[in-house]
């Protein structure tokens, strides 16, 4: 993992540069997006390994299957990355572009693990919480995990908020061991 993201890493601040130079973020989020989910997919997974298929036909198949995302610059960057034998890494150049992006407009991407499904109003009063202890706009992805029991799990960057009635059992059981 900390391979890919090493050769990965060059590549999205290229993008990410260029993106910012040309106030085209969206632009560029939407490419990478679109771009990711195809290599992503096993079938055109195998074609990246395939030596039958060449740079150029590669992608020519990921700006097929990406619709309109694909200007002559986002080609340009995708050819580069098919020079280099690089198109898997797709995924991690993704993540760190929206990394990057989130920094620059003081955003805070927050990952939710919740026992259960959270609430719109619960979704608000959350995201307005972290709002204030962050002192930046979040934007949470919320994920339902049931084996946490009940409470959830708050992540973002570095910071991690354990809510879980899972590790506060598991928390007992480790003090009443010892």
């Amino acid at each position: 993992m900390a391979e890919k993201v090493t050769i990965a890493r060059p590549y999205a601040r290229a993008a990410f540069g260029y993106a910012q130079d040309q106030k085209a973020f969206a632009k560029w989020s939407d490419l990478l997006g679109k771009a990711s989910a195809v290599v992503a997919d096993p079938q055109v997974a195998r074609l990246l390994s395939s030596p039958r298929v060449t740079p150029a036909q590669l992608v020519d198949l990921i700006g097929e299957i990406a619709g309109g995302a694909l200007d002559e610059h986002g080609r340009n960057f995708l050819d580069t990355l098919a020079q280099n034998r690089r198109l898997g890494f797709l995924p991690e150049i993704a993540a760190i572009y929206e990394t990057l992006r989130a920094e620059v407009e003081n955003i805070a991407d927050v990952q939710i693990t919740s026992a259960v499904a959270l609430s719109d109003v619960q979704r608000d009063r959350l995201a307005q919480a972290l709002r204030k202890r962050m002192k930046r706009e979040v934007r949470l992805h919320c994920d339902v995990d049931p084996s946490l029991i009940a409470g959830a799990i708050v992540r973002s960057g570095d910071l991690v908020i354990d809510g879980s009635l899972k590790a506060g059992l598991d928390r007992l059981a480790s003090s009443i061991a010892q």
